[in-house]
């Protein structure tokens, strides 16, 4: 029986944030049920615009699906060896009628939407997609939605001492109809979870907040 310790953070967020490591290789340990259940339950508190949620989770934990999904990632090891692997999908049907309602009544019901609320997302949020004004396709919005909850996801993971390695690639049509996943419904990457193994991977390093942070417009110093 899982005791509450077991279902707490280990690190903080600023110690989850520093440490976090993309993980090129895992030990066979299993995740519990109660921590990979506070991982994708806390990951889903990522913002999104309208609170459209697009991200779609495919959760893998049987090793012969495992397999699958590492042969159409380019037979990379980490994906058969993680406990679990997330397939992170964007929907793009997050733009019709019942899909804003059943939106709409979450925020209701959470007392974040009154009529007047729903009423404006009625009409905003088809504009938002016929109009495009801050990007090219579907796929780029849900895309851009479903990334900043990975980016939840394997600090939140991180928090609990479950490693992590986003990854970019596999070949979208084989993981597409290896995993049934509809036309409509994009891959933006997978999402080995587990703990990580030797070699770990070392600190790569970042730019200093000089070199990529402008103040007031591009390329003037902060």
């Amino acid at each position: 029986m899982k005791t509450e310790n077991q279902l707490q953070p280990q690190l903080s967020l600023t110690e989850a944030i520093k440490t976090r490591r993309a993980a090129r290789a895992f030990r066979s340990d299993p995740i519990a049920d109660g921590v990979l259940e506070s991982i994708l339950r806390l990951g889903l508190q990522s913002p999104s615009g309208y609170n459209l949620q697009p991200w779609r989770f495919i959760v893998v934990k049987e090793q012969a699906n495992k397999d699958k999904l590492r042969a159409c990632a380019f037979d990379q090891p980490q994906v058969s060896q993680a406990p679990v692997v997330v397939i992170c999908c964007g929907d793009r049907r997050v733009n019709n009628t019942e899909y804003i309602e059943e939106i709409i009544q979450i925020g209701t019901s959470a007392g974040g939407v009154n009529e007047k609320y729903a009423d404006y997302m009625r009409g905003a949020i088809p504009q938002l997609f016929e109009y495009q004004p801050s990007f090219k396709s579907m796929e780029a919005w849900t895309n851009r939605h479903t990334m900043l909850a990975v980016a939840y996801l394997t600090i939140v993971a991180k928090a609990f001492g479950v490693d992590s390695c986003p990854m970019e690639g596999f070949v979208t049509a084989q993981v597409k109809e290896a995993f049934d996943i509809p036309e409509e419904v994009d891959v933006c990457c997978l999402l080995p979870l587990g703990y990580a193994d030797e070699p770990i991977k070392k600190y790569g390093g970042r730019f200093s907040t000089e070199r990529v942070c402008y103040g007031e417009s591009f390329g003037r110093a902060l």
